[in-house]
């Protein structure tokens, strides 16, 4: 079981410059994908903060959404955010030598949750964090 972050889905969705090797690794995985829930809500930020920002026109936000949601239905299983996983994430917040955000916190609790010892992200704080609690980061 592979955990894939935000950043991974809105790279594999959307024109960005890690964008060409999501594709070659997505193509070439052949573990069980998963994420929290909350991917839901944080890729459809990133959906609107780059239509805000001029980085997308509305009809590729649709069609980066519609992307989205395909893998979803197809390849990434969505994991339920329970009110323990919050608390988990605060507690790693609390440790200030993490350095974690809140939305990499819930992301990083959502993994360790899951029992997933890997997670996919091109966020290098989150992987350098996650190192720290035992998960290791797919290069990609």
């Amino acid at each position: 079981m592979l955990y894939v972050d935000t950043s991974v889905l809105v790279a594999l969705c959307t024109h960005e410059r890690k964008t060409a090797d999501v594709l070659k690794w997505y193509a070439a995985c052949r573990h069980e994908l998963v994420s929290a829930t909350w991917c839901v809500t944080e890729f459809a930020s990133a959906l609107g903060l780059k239509q805000r920002t001029g980085q997308l026109a509305p009809e590729q936000a649709q069609a980066a959404w519609s992307q989205f949601e395909r893998i979803c239905a197809n390849d990434l299983q969505l994991l339920p955010v329970q009110a323990p996983i919050f608390h988990q994430a605060a507690m790693l917040i609390l440790n200030a030598s993490a350095g974690l955000r809140a939305g990499d916190a819930l992301h990083l609790a959502c993994t360790m949750d899951a029992g997933a010892k890997s997670m996919a992200t091109l966020d290098l704080a989150l992987a350098e964090s996650a190192r720290q609690f035992n998960v290791k980061s797919v290069a990609i």
